[in-house]
């Protein structure tokens, strides 16, 4: 009898705490996406609810919806010498990347900015010594390097969308490029796939790169100019910049050059806490890799960079993919309002490695 009655006082605290739970999810979602906890739905049951992702072509752009807001545009047109998503938005609209360039044009103001560096997109993939070719600065700005580039620029031609799919949970494009000398001549071909993903707190998107040697051998050169970047807006630069990494490290002293699993970045941007993390995939090349990360707003991944990172004449990151062979890169980005703690954004890796 006495079990009975100790289940039934039992029941009836869960019951009356239900409904409390219930009765107040607007405000506990609200409190939870100001504090950046999204641990929190999961403790009380909730989950976020994924918001339907919408992807309209229009050229050489298609334009990426989530939940009825606009999140970013990949652009990947002829006169670019790269494609690239600008801008990047948080769940509630606050631009967290550079505003410039706009396909090619900065204007006299952006150009009097700090680390003005023109070719550093708000979210790109190139890398500065691909058989020689630099495909990370671009031959658009040539004058803005006052004409002292070392190498001859390489660039990358719209081939085929292989994929574009809006859905209830996600959307993904799939797009191929050649990779072209000065000359025209094609040196090799890269798809780039990419899956959107929303809710009233985030905005994920899984990257991923495939390099193949279709015409001959490609070599990937030793450099720190590269290669999967991110550039984000003045209000996230230095000296407001916070810089974290998987390790522990704090700012762009402990973290560039370092190997990690992810790296963070976070500050305010028209008063708000905001962030933005990139994950390195345990499945990508050179994983975990190394972060060219830097406090005026540029967060890299750069596997590369060997000699250059550790100031060793000795080493040599370069790598050659064989003829017929292929390159892969993977990384999710999590752009995020509020805070996360270091906790937090290791959960969230755990989360997403083990889906690779």
């Amino acid at each position: 009898m006495f079990l009975v009655l100790w289940e039934i006082y039992l029941e009836s605290i869960w019951s009356s705490a239900y409904s409390v739970l219930m009765a107040n999810q607007d405000r506990l979602k609200e409190a939870a996406r100001r504090l950046g906890v999204a641990a929190l739905f999961a403790c009380l049951g909730f989950a976020l609810q994924a918001a339907p992702v919408e992807l309209k072509r229009a050229n050489h752009k298609v334009e990426v919806i989530i939940g009825g807001q606009p999140f970013t545009t990949y652009d990947f047109s002829d006169v670019v010498a790269k494609p690239y998503l600008m801008p990047l938005r948080t769940a509630s609209g606050i631009v967290i990347s550079r505003s410039f360039p706009v396909v090619n044009i900065v204007t006299p103001a952006d150009q009097k900015t700090a680390s003005f560096e023109p070719h550093q997109r708000p979210l790109y993939f190139a890398h500065g010594d691909i058989d020689g070719l630099n495909f990370w600065a671009e031959q658009a700005f040539d004058a803005y390097y006052h004409g002292h580039a070392r190498q001859a620029y390489g660039r990358m031609a719209f081939t085929k969308m292989e994929n574009i799919a809006s859905g209830s949970k996600a959307g993904a494009l799939r797009a191929r490029f050649n990779l072209l000398a000065p000359s025209g001549r094609v040196i090799g071909e890269e798809t780039q796939s990419f899956k959107f993903q929303g809710d009233d707190h985030t905005r994920i998107i899984d990257c991923e790169f495939v390099i193949l040697a279709s015409h001959g051998p490609i070599t990937f050169g030793d450099t720190k100019e590269g290669t999967f970047a991110v550039r984000l807006g003045p209000e996230l630069s230095a000296p407001h910049d916070h810089m974290i990494n998987s390790n522990g490290a704090q700012g762009e002293p402990a973290i560039w050059g370092k190997p990690a699993d992810w790296v963070d970045y976070s500050g305010e941007v028209s008063g708000k806490e905001v962030g933005i993390a990139v994950f390195d995939s345990p499945k990508s090349f050179r994983h975990p890799t190394t972060w060219h990360a830097r406090a005026y707003g540029l967060l890299a991944a750069n596997p590369f960079g060997l000699r250059e990172f550790t100031r060793d004449p000795k080493k040599n990151g370069s790598w050659t993919v064989p003829e017929g062979k292929s390159l892969t890169f993977s990384y999710r980005v999590v752009i995020y309002e509020g805070k996360l703690s270091p906790s937090q954004l290791a959960e969230m890796y755990r989360q997403y490695s083990a889906t690779q």
